[in-house]
């Protein structure tokens, strides 16, 4: 007789995501309210984890889909160390999966935002226990608090940091103190608008684009931070394909005040420095334009065309995001990305010279300082776009200076 043969299915619930939650364990899921459908609009959802004493919580995005913006203004997931006010490790929104995000504790906070207009199937996420000190490649950063140290990408110098990490270290200095900050060895994925694997760093303590120093990418160690007050903040990005060697970084403790070095002689160029700060008598000149869009084009750092969407004031600053048209001329200029939306900040030191306002297409040239911001002095080159500029641009583009 013929042995039958047979078969089980067994179904599992789908799980429920609703919004907002506590969520305590070994480890388990979190999704946007309603995930797979579009999530709905004007919400804002708070999940706290926690995981047993004595381990660190590790969070892994498995799916992602946001509103996409280059700022991540309108919907977006943060993550935070902590339940309450603790140190913000990133902000996400669009298709772009994160890396390994861990907690320097047991506790994390997870908090999505969404406007009146909502696009997309939101999020789903999976938290675990680790061991602090047995995570394994994929998990590295932490806090950083003693007068010196280093920090360093995972699997270093052994071989290449691995794909899919996200790293974040948080440096916390006394209050008397300021942090430098150098990078020894430095090999990340190269791009032009470093998207893919780069390392970003923050004045204080939480990924914050107003507060960026900077975002590096490439073989090019860059050049020594000096932080504004007592904290700083690490954080490297590596995607899911191209990897490198990554790279060591030292930092230490240092005085507010250094013993001052004599003044440089005096140049028609205005110098741009670290924390520089606007004196009364630059910001009185005259705000006229000298020369052309050929005579500027060398000796700006960068040249861009492109649309100002935000403006701030800040002191006798004003802090404008442009929206990027073309660029012509990058330097260190540091680009974000969303998509295809490419967007760069700059300061211009005397808000009213030259005069940027919102919703309106500009010519940009401008240096780059030391704290990698994009400055636009009085003497900057800045006028109206047009499109027949273009061509002129263009010419200038493959100009050797």
């Amino acid at each position: 007789m013929a042995q039958m043969k047979y078969s089980f299915l067994v179904y599992f619930p789908r799980p429920v995501f609703t919004c907002g939650g506590v969520l305590t364990g070994e480890s388990g899921f979190l999704g946007s309210e309603g995930f797979p459908g579009v999530y709905p609009p004007n919400s804002k959802c708070t999940w706290k984890i926690t995981v047993p004493e004595g381990k660190v919580v590790v969070l892994n995005f498995r799916f992602i889909d946001l509103e996409s913006d280059n700022l991540c203004r309108y919907d977006f997931v943060d993550v935070y160390n902590g339940h309450a006010n603790g140190q913000r490790i990133g902000r996400f929104c669009g298709t772009f999966r994160p890396g390994a995000l861990v907690s320097s504790g047991n506790k994390m906070m997870v908090q999505m935002i969404s406007d009146a207009n909502t696009a997309g199937n939101g999020f789903m996420a999976m938290f675990s226990a680790a061991q602090p000190n047995e995570r394994g490649d994929l998990y590295c950063g932490g806090r950083l608090e003693k007068p010196s140290g280093s920090f360093k990408t995972p699997n270093w110098p052994d071989r290449d940091y691995p794909a899919g990490v996200t790293c974040v270290w948080h440096i916390l200095a006394p209050k008397n103190k300021l942090i430098e900050l150098k990078f020894e060895k430095f090999d990340l994925e190269r791009d032009n608008y470093c998207r893919y694997d780069y390392v970003a760093v923050f004045n204080g303590g939480e990924v914050n684009d107003a507060n960026r120093i900077g975002k590096f990418c490439g073989d090019s160690p860059p050049a020594p931070i000096v932080s504004e007050k007592n904290e700083l903040l690490i954080q490297f990005l590596s995607d899911l394909s191209l990897t490198a060697d990554g790279f060591i970084g030292h930092y230490k403790f240092r005085p507010k005040k250094l013993p001052t070095t004599p003044a440089p002689p005096a140049t028609t160029a205005y110098p741009v420095t670290v924390g520089l700060k606007p004196t009364v008598a630059l910001c009185q000149q005259k705000c006229r334009r000298s020369g052309t869009l050929e005579s500027n084009y060398c000796s700006s750092n960068f040249v861009l065309t492109g649309t100002v969407i935000t403006t701030v004031t800040r002191g006798a600053s004003l802090h404008a995001t442009v929206s990027i048209i073309n660029i012509y001329k990058e330097g260190n200029l540091p680009i974000q990305q969303a998509g295809k939306n490419m967007s760069a900040k700059v300061v211009v030191v005397c808000k009213q010279c030259p005069l940027l306002r919102r919703g309106l297409n500009y010519i940009i040239m401008g240096q780059v300082g030391e704290d990698g911001q994009g400055k636009v002095m009085p003497n900057s080159f800045i006028m109206m776009f047009k499109t027949k500029n273009q061509k002129v641009l263009t010419a200038l583009e493959n100009k050797r200076c």
